[in-house]
């Protein structure tokens, strides 16, 4: 084996087992056959940069780079297809998320994502009372690009909004709070004992 070759295998085999560490459910990634049936599956599957099957075979090439800061993980809106379909049932949707979240982790996802903000601001909307507050979230939307912006969105979307509101969706009253779990403070600690797990199996792991 040359020098060369030798250097290849050594940067491969480094990645592959970084991902087997690091992602959640990435030791799955070398049992990828490259069927594609993930990329036919996916209901985004021709917006991605590279579909799932790609992004394996990447890790499996040793394309550290061009794997983390790539906005394909980013696409990904969990409906599980891909998971229902693979013939070797990879959990693909989690292999995803968990670079995603990998790549933040590391400060090397894409910049300006908005799949990546939007994700953001779901999840912090949330976490607040532990159930979405429609409200909140849509003005977080129609608002991000500043406030002419802001409200041409709102008024192009007043229809849906009467809709949420007929159908109990959404109440003026939840700018100032909203519907939440009956146990917000137990959703609390369950969530940082999560976080706290999840601190110390990045300090094991030294990532």
């Amino acid at each position: 084996m040359s020098t060369n070759t030798a250097m290849v295998e050594k940067y491969r085999n480094n990645f592959l087992k970084e991902v087997e560490t690091n992602v959640e459910e990435g030791e799955w990634v070398k049992m990828c056959m490259q069927c594609g049936v993930c990329a036919g599956s996916c209901p985004l599957g021709n917006a991605w940069e590279h579909p799932p099957q790609e992004i394996f075979m990447m890790i499996r090439a040793g394309k550290r780079e061009d794997v983390l800061t790539s906005d394909s993980m980013w696409m990904c809106t969990s409906c599980y297809s891909c998971i229902v379909r693979c013939p070797r049932e990879l959990p693909i949707t989690h292999i995803m998320h968990g670079l995603a979240h990998y790549a933040k982790r590391l400060g090397i996802q894409p910049k300006n994502n908005p799949t990546q903000w939007f994700s953001e601001v779901f999840w912090n909307n949330m976490m607040r009372k532990g159930r979405v507050n429609e409200l909140r979230l849509g003005l977080s939307l129609y608002f991000r690009n500043g406030f002419l912006s802001g409200i041409r969105e709102s008024l192009k979307n007043a229809g849906l909004g009467r809709n949420l509101m007929k159908a109990k969706r959404m109440s003026p009253m939840e700018f100032f709070g909203g519907h939440g779990v009956k146990d917000a403070s137990g959703l609390q600690k369950i969530i940082n004992k999560a976080q706290e797990l999840e601190a110390a199996r990045i300090e094991r792991h030294g990532k």
